[in-house]
């Protein structure tokens, strides 16, 4: 057992791509966690589709022992973090485990703006953060530029900042001993009653779910009976264990360490994250804060392209909700694409991952509809409901008015790029609050509604700075807002998968653009189809697509022939206006993914 004031807790934070998990594995190598032959690249990055974008997903915890010059062994719990927008949660819950944070900032591209955003939330638990700038073996590597920049920006003292190389290993050491000077140890009461936080939870095929908790006060012991104080509900705990970053399995877990326990428990529904765990022998009075549940911000149907695959799909989504809560589904009718599911994601990144493993993991060919963010429609009877999909819009008569959510915005940019980047805003509707300077980067804060970021936002803003300009994104509330529904017919049969909310001033040109996009993707038929765009019964926008027509009048030659010909073209024409009323209009996949593409073009 070792003495709780030899132990640190501390998480790496950074914006995406300035060498959190790079760093973790020379810190991991450095300790002796994993031998020369058992180290990879990205050790604590354990999906696939995380090792081939180089991102983190989910958050991971590995325990070290490190010997200090002084010649003390101390206790290391490390937390690695993801530095995208769609995964603050994970780091939010990390964060809270812990005292302290290493910040590190690329010293090639200084602050940006998750750096910002992880920073903010590392105050807010009063952690203390040493300044880390990476990437010094790189000759674009500015340090005094970065230093400057974690002053003006974040307002952190850099007098102690440690530069680094995540890549050939130089200042790894002096990161070492700067947490062991300047890193609080955990403060709790070894004697008192046992009292933990439940910081994360996941399902095991073989265990079950193993349950991943900082303790705060007291011990936990293999056999014994604990209580989580959400549910009441009471278990053994049948495995207590820590990551070296393999799982390790001991007798128990002192106070201020970060391990697993296992109790049996099969459904992950059960482990509420941010939960207190007590013992059930001699429980608590009072359970901690806990985190602020994640809540799904965009919604969008998943269906399977060969309606036979559903069953398929269906199991898919039920073990990814297994190992991941913050993603929520439930089945959806459509009378164009059939059986699907109306699933609900933090982001566009986090939709993107979900159905990237669906269809490697599970082999399933799947077809996505337009994204869109959940609504509160207020009535006139002043109820009020949520609306994820704008095919179950009520009827507007009975609707008082309707609510979208709002995000305040960061974008930190070179100042070239500034004029640009402040038009695009505009055009989504945004409202400008703050603008300030560093050297000769700007930091913009917008109000945005959110409807507008999530198609192309992210895009689009790369695109304009060459990949310069960073952007992250907090949800502020809802406000109301002039928005309808603007439905698609097609030979005048509205299709609900291509139903959108649009704000009024811009219904008009996204109808024409949809229209247009149609026109183009739909084949022709042997019948003319109008393709309309329509808000309520009014019609803003229709193509026409021609149907095929065949020459009936090829054999009629002559004078006197002219009644004969007239026959024949009646006739046709009967027989056209009889197809386009019973023939069926077969709308292809591609007119599906054609309209998500308009979006990014307007």
């Amino acid at each position: 057992m070792s003495s709780i004031e030899n132990i640190r807790n501390f998480a790496i934070i950074a914006h995406i791509d300035h060498g959190k998990s790079t760093i973790a594995d020379r810190i991991i190598h450095k300790c002796g966690g994993l031998t020369e032959r058992e180290m990879k690249a990205q050790v604590l990055d354990s999906m696939d589709i995380e090792r081939e974008r180089g991102i983190t997903i989910k958050a991971q915890t590995v325990k070290l022992k490190y010997k200090s010059r002084s010649g003390k062994i101390y206790i290391l719990n490390i937390i690695d973090t993801p530095g995208h927008v769609d995964f603050s949660y994970e780091v939010s819950r990390s964060l809270y485990a812990c005292e302290g944070s290493i910040l590190i900032v690329d010293s090639t591209q200084g602050v940006e703006a998750q750096t910002l955003a992880n920073v903010y939330q590392a105050l807010d638990s009063n952690h203390e953060i040493i300044p880390v700038l990476n990437k010094i073996d790189l000759p674009a590597s500015d340090l005094e530029r970065s230093n400057k920049q974690i002053e003006d920006v974040i307002g952190i003292d850099t007098k102690n900042s440690i530069p680094c190389s995540g890549k050939t290993g130089q200042g790894i050491d002096e990161i070492l001993e700067k947490i062991i000077e300047i890193l609080p140890s955990p403060k709790g009461q070894a004697n008192d009653k046992l009292k933990c936080l439940l910081v994360d939870s996941w399902y095991d095929t073989y265990l079950g779910v193993v349950i991943l908790v900082r303790i705060i006060d007291g011990n936990l012991k293999k056999g014994m009976k604990i209580r989580m104080m959400s549910n009441n509900k009471e278990y053994f705990v049948e495995k207590v264990g820590v990551f070296t970053p393999k799982a390790q399995d001991t007798s128990e877990l002192n106070t201020g360490e970060i391990g697993f326990i296992t109790t049996g428990i099969k459904e992950l529904s059960e482990t509420k994250v941010g939960d207190t765990i007590c013992d059930a022998n001699d429980p608590l009075k009072e359970a901690l804060p806990g985190f602020k549940p994640s809540k799904p911000v965009v919604f969008c149907g998943l269906f399977p392209v060969d309606s036979s695959e559903y069953q398929k799909l269906k199991d898919g989504l039920a073990k990814l909700k297994l190992n991941d809560a913050s993603f929520t589904y439930e089945a959806e009718t459509s009378s164009a694409l059939g059986l699907g599911f109306r699933c609900g994601f933090l982001g566009l990144l986090h939709l993107e991952i979900v159905t990237e493993r669906l269809e490697r993991e599970f082999d399933i060919n799947l077809l996505t509809t337009t994204p869109g963010v959940v609504y509160k429609v207020h009535m006139n009877n002043n109820e009020v409901k949520n609306l994820q999909n704008p095919s179950n819009l009520p009827d507007p008569t009975f609707i008082k008015f309707i609510e979208e959510p709002w995000i305040k915005a960061t974008i930190i940019t070179p100042d070239q790029y500034l004029g640009s980047i402040m038009k695009l805003c505009q055009n989504k509707r945004g409202r400008q609050t703050n603008l300030s300077y560093s050297g000769s980067r700007a930091v913009i804060n917008y109000e945005i509604p959110l409807n507008e970021v999530v198609f192309d936002f992210n895009d689009r803003l790369k695109s304009m700075t060459s990949g310069y300009a960073s952007f992250d994104y907090e949800i502020i509330g809802h406000k109301e807002g002039d928005l309808v529904k603007m439905g698609i017919l097609v030979n005048s049969e509205p299709v609900d998968a291509l139903a959108m909310m649009v704000h009024k001033d811009f219904a008009q040109t996204i109808g024409r653009e949809v229209c247009e996009k149609l026109k183009d993707l739909i084949p022709r038929h042997n019948f003319m189809i109008p393709v309309q765009a329509a808000i309520g019964g009014k019609i803003i926008a229709r193509e026409t697509i021609k149907g095929f027509k065949k020459d009936v009048l090829t054999k009629i030659h002559g004078g006197g022939a002219r009644d004969r010909k007239r026959k024949l073209l009646d006739k046709q024409k009967k027989g056209k206006v009889r197809s386009k009323q019973f023939g069926k209009v077969e709308i292809p996949q591609e007119a599906f993914i054609g309209v998500l593409k308009i979006n990014k073009e307007i």
